[in-house]
């Protein structure tokens, strides 16, 4: 996550980003392809990746090279847009993933003779609850796949909010940022205007009030009643 802004270098107001200030699309994308194949290239010289079957023969280093060439070719496509709902939405979603285990103990029904029972929500059949039995040898692998390899953290903070500055600088932070939207506040070119009307009289163009809300079943309740004409 990256804040759009930051402190100037004298520690006296905040620099604001401009609104575009993340990388575009095709820089991105850029990026992720060479950052990845620089990553296979990486795996293939200590012997990282395992080849069986039909890739076996990858395993040459002149044919790895040959098939690493065409994915240059082509335009990678990555994911990236504003989320819908805003900067807590996107902390709500990263909470459920870095501050829980792999499974959670509600989930857990059972440990009989070296098996262990638990529930699980199958996405491919409108995420039904359904029971899996594993042994205790699978579900520690299982589990143990979700830990991360030494060295890796699930959050790293750099700048303002590093471990040893965050007690200075985060509270200048708040500090600038408030004082910042006080002056803007303040300032007579970001008086908001007047919202226009949601509607407007046909007559006199006045503003019209919301007196009251009907539903349709009201309406009906509420209609003339139907005019009957008799035969003289």
């Amino acid at each position: 996550m990256i804040p759009a802004g930051g402190l100037s270098l004298d520690h006296t107001h905040w620099i604001r980003s401009r609104s575009g200030f993340f990388l575009p699309i095709h820089v991105l994308r850029r990026v992720f392809r060479g950052k990845f194949v620089a990553g296979l290239k990486h795996a293939f010289q200590h012997d990282q990746l395992n080849f069986s079957n039909n890739l076996s023969l990858l395993a040459e280093p002149k044919i790895f090279a040959a098939w690493l060439r065409p994915l240059f070719r082509k335009d990678w496509v990555v994911y990236c847009k504003p989320p819908f709902g805003g900067p807590e939405h996107v902390l709500q979603y990263l909470g459920r993933y870095t501050h829980r285990v792999a499974i959670s103990n509600h989930r857990l029904i059972s440990l009989s003779e070296g098996q262990v029972t638990f529930r699980w929500r199958d996405s491919a059949h409108n995420n039904k609850r359904k029971r899996m039995n594993l042994s205790h040898e699978e579900f520690l692998r299982r589990f143990l796949l979700h830990l991360l390899p030494k060295g890796f953290v699930r959050i790293r903070n750099f700048g303002y909010l590093a471990s040893r500055r965050r007690s200075t600088l985060l509270p200048l932070c708040f500090k600038v940022l408030g004082t910042h939207q006080q002056s803007e506040a303040m300032s007579p070119k970001s008086t908001p205007k007047e919202p226009r009307p949601l509607w407007s009289c046909p007559k006199c163009d006045s503003p019209m009030v919301v007196v009251e809300r009907l539903f349709a079943s009201q309406i009906q309740l509420r209609s003339p009643p139907l005019l009957v004409t008799t035969a003289a």
